[in-house]
């Protein structure tokens, strides 16, 4: 559907507003970090300014969104935030319609940005496509036939909360940027003489990519613990879905290619013999706008559903 749409990603550290057309091409951005002392009114503010910026020149057909946190399908409601306070139970499809005059379809980002790689990035053409995004969190999204999957309740494909283990920590614990950051940082702090303590980076997974470049043993070490723990979460994605892809986004995923191929070496052990290889494991394609993109294309799939009813 020829036309311009908005795409909008409300997350924990930044709030991205965009305008795009059908194809996910975006041609105006405006970007706002998140001040959590002002909570969600503070972003709400922001999103309002974006989007009445964008429509004193344009009049785009519709707004998709991505929320940082379980949303109620059915209510088109916020569940919670588990980084902002203020967003618990808040009616975010009806507040921006409210404010735009725009037909509005909301929905988890991670479920986007798993719309927008399957759809326009590294899982175009294979299908189902599973998205992991590995952040500050571990979210998931499950796209079969170009279409996001929703559960019967409230959230979906929540591969973070997942059991680890049967004490009761779970996927997120062992496999986000965080919990990667806080393994290397204890490396590096109990053996301050190692060649991964003298790299200087801003991040420490930073630090580590930095390292594998210089084939650190240290940093190889590290990388194949990480490794495993993804590969044995990821294990139980495929044995209940067996998707054709799986794409990892997130930030530790820009150690990019070698962490791909730990995670191919590990995940031979966990899988049985029918599903083995299993489906094909990849980094993301569509970089930092991924939601945005994905904000956009879901606009325009829901609009031409508006227009086929």
């Amino acid at each position: 559907m020829t036309g311009k749409y908005i795409g909008i990603e409300f997350g924990g550290t930044k709030i991205q507003i965009v305008l795009g057309d059908e194809n996910g091409n975006i041609c105006k951005h405006f970007r706002y970090n998140v001040d959590k002392k002002l909570g969600a009114e503070g972003i709400r503010n922001d999103v309002e300014n974006g989007i009445s910026n964008i429509l004193k020149n344009e009049i785009p057909l519709a707004i998709g969104a991505g929320f940082g946190g379980p949303i109620d399908h059915k209510k088109n409601k916020i569940y919670r935030s588990y980084h902002v306070k203020g967003w618990d139970g808040f009616p975010l499809k009806k507040w921006l319609s409210d404010i735009s005059g725009l037909p509005v379809i909301v929905d988890n980002d991670a479920n986007i940005a798993g719309f927008a790689e399957a759809l326009s990035g590294a899982g175009k053409g294979k299908n189902p496509a599973f998205y992991v995004t590995l952040g500050s969190g571990v979210g998931g999204g499950l796209i079969i036939d170009q279409k996001i999957y929703h559960g019967a309740g409230r959230a979906e494909s929540e591969i973070g909360h997942v059991r680890f283990n049967q004490q009761g920590e779970i996927v997120e614990n062992y496999c986000s940027g965080w919990a990667a950051n806080k393994r290397i940082r204890s490396f590096i702090d109990s053996h301050p003489e190692s060649g991964l303590a003298k790299i200087e980076g801003i991040f420490e997974a930073e630090i580590l990519g930095l390292a594998l470049g210089e084939n650190n043993i240290d940093a190889q070490q590290l990388l194949t613990e990480i490794a495993n723990d993804i590969a044995f979460s990821l294990s139980h994605v495929i044995h209940l879905i067996n998707p054709e892809i799986i794409i990892l986004g997130g930030g530790l995923s820009l150690l990019g290619a070698p962490l791909i191929k730990s995670i191919k070496n590990e995940i031979k052990k966990y899988l049985m013999d029918a599903i083995y290889p299993g489906p094909e494991i990849v980094t993301a394609a569509l970089g930092e706008d991924v939601v945005p993109i994905g904000a956009l294309l879901l606009a325009k799939q829901f609009y031409i559903s508006i227009l086929n009813t």
